[in-house]
Order: C-alpha cells, then structure tokens, then sequence
C-alpha cells in the first residue's frame, strides 16, 4: 500500500469511527509503528486534519470535525517530493509560454498548495525560478482577456467575433469564427478556426486580435482530420491546400546541429558520403521556410523545386543590392 491509500485510510477510518485504535491501523495498513506515526504527524502538519490521541477511549480520534470549513478535508492528489519538485518546474514553465505569464494568476494557487505539499523548503518555487532560466525569443505581446475568451469560446464551442489586424496585408477586418484548436508555435499563440467571412479554415495569430466578443452561438465543428489536411500538412505555421516538397543539403559542420533538429513530421532525410546531410520537407507557403535556410547562409543549399531556389536567389540579390549600396 503506498502512501496515498494510506493516507485516504487513516482518514476514513476517523470519519467512521469514534475512535480508532493503534493496533487496527497497522493491520490495515501493514506499516510500521514508526511510519504510523510519520503519516499522522504529516496529515496534522501539512493538511490541518486535527487527528488526536484519546486516551480515554484508547484510540486515535478527528478532534471538533469540521469546525473549520475544509481542513477536515483531503484534496484529490497527493505526489512525492521528486513529483512536486518536477509539477514546480512545469508550473514554471507553463507561466513563462507567453510575455507576461498569461497563466501565471491560474495557477498561482497550485504553486502554493505544492509548496505546502513539500515541506521542505519555504521557498521552493522561488528556487525553481532562480535555477530553471526560461530565454524566449520573438514572443509577441497579448492580452491576456483577449486569450481568456478565445480559450473560452474553445472549450465551450461558442463562436467569436473579432477585429483582426492581417500583418501581411497591413489591413483590418471585422469576423466571426468558430475556434478549433489553439497552437503554440515559436513563442506565439495562434488560433485555428473556421472563419464565417471567408467560407474556410484560416489560422489566426491570437496577439493581432484587436478586439474579440464571445457570442452565444455554437461554434461550427470541423473534423479532426480536416483541421491537419488543411492547416497541418505543411512546413510551419502557415497553411495551404497545395503541397510541394523542398530539398536542402547542409554542409557537413552544420549538419552536426540540423541532424538533430525536427522540422516536419513527415521530413526525410539523408547523410551523405562526405558529411553533408540532405533534408527533404513539406511546404505549402513558402515564406516561413525561406527565413530558416537563409539563417543558415552558405551552410544551406537548395536543390529542389525551382522555384523555391528561384525565390531564393531574388532575396539574395535583393540584399546583395542594398549592402552594395546599388
């Protein structure tokens, strides 16, 4: 019996029972006098259960049960130290996905019910923080009422209305949608939805929403499969119906990094005979995918299709142009 059944033994016994006697808890719970007494002294500790020693009736009694609302009470879970301290290092970094810590004021309770749960330091979470270094580069700033509705609207299938500022364009546009999924993409939140306006699946960044309403109107479902043939086939966060398949061959000192780095689920790759390592991904919008060969320079080749290295050397002559002072 491990000690969580314990735990929820000891207690139910004192729930039942006028009072419970030594010997009965350690048959049922086939511990050690010692270690009956470390639970009991946690349970009085850690969780205010107020379990005393009668001596008149010869048994251990829940002394004035539920004088004060709850403390007589066990809560749902119960984890180890090794446990809590990873929940800690989780929570922290739950609180650190967006700029802000959009989530951080959610599960601030968390945090202190852990710390209670632990014991043993009074600063845990403080050291997680100081010791776990969390560097996010390109976070775009949200508001967090803004990603309260949309993750409203979500999970209770209602539909949103919003101003949305298209980056791309440099316009604005009044829509109303039906939220799908949520999706946490290098730094930034996005969110896939059906969108009422254009008759189709798009992908919304949630930190260009201007302004979001949540309306009492269910969301339209589409299915899962729909969502990833649509918005998930290709490279990155863009989406697009039409598919093509980019070859890139790394040199052999930077394949020593890209080996190891995942860009599409359905990538293929290949080590050649002198060390350069060929990747072949996925794209149905060529933008992003551009932006991360270029960030390789000269250590990044491509072979196929075409047009991707067409566009490729017109955005190298582009900027040859400009620092040549053409």
């Amino acid at each position: 019996m491990d000690r969580s059944e314990r735990f929820y033994l000891i207690h139910q016994r004192l729930g039942c029972q006028r009072s419970v006697s030594t010997r009965q808890l350690l048959e049922e719970l086939e511990v050690s006098p010692a270690t009956l007494k470390r639970d009991i002294q946690y349970l009085r500790d850690r969780f205010q259960i107020p379990i005393e020693w009668n001596a008149e009736l010869g048994g251990y009694t829940l002394d004035k049960p539920g004088a004060e609302a709850g403390q007589s009470e066990l809560p749902g879970m119960w984890f180890s130290d090794k446990e809590i301290h990873a929940l800690l290092t989780m929570q922290h970094l739950l609180a650190n996905l967006d700029p802000g810590g959009l989530l951080a004021p959610h599960v601030e309770p968390l945090v202190r019910r852990l710390d209670k749960l632990l014991g043993a330091a009074d600063d845990t979470a403080e050291e997680v923080r100081r010791r776990v270094l969390i560097v996010g580069i390109g976070k775009r700033s949200i508001k967090l009422a803004h990603f309260e509705k949309v993750g409203s609207a979500l999970l209770r299938r209602k539909r949103l209305s919003i101003r949305y500022f298209a980056r791309g364009r440099g316009e604005e546009s009044q829509r109303q949608i039906s939220p799908q999924r949520l999706v946490h993409y290098r730094e930034n939140w996005y969110l896939d939805a059906w969108c009422h306006l254009r008759g189709g699946l798009r992908n919304f960044a949630v930190d260009s929403i201007r302004d979001v309403a949540l309306i009492d109107t269910p969301a339209r479902d589409v299915p899962q499969a729909t969502l990833d043939a649509v918005l998930g086939p290709g490279y990155g966060i863009f989406a697009g119906d039409r598919l093509e398949w980019a070859t890139l061959r790394f040199s052999a000192e930077r394949s020593r990094w890209v080996t190891a780095e995942f860009w599409h689920p359905a990538q293929k790759s290949r080590v050649e005979a002198d060390g350069r390592y060929v990747l072949e991904v996925p794209y149905a919008d060529h933008r992003e995918l551009l932006m991360d060969i270029l960030k390789h320079g000269a250590h990044c080749e491509v072979l196929a299709p075409e047009s991707l290295r067409s566009l490729l050397l017109a955005e190298l002559a582009s900027m040859h142009k400009k620092y040549a002072g053409e």
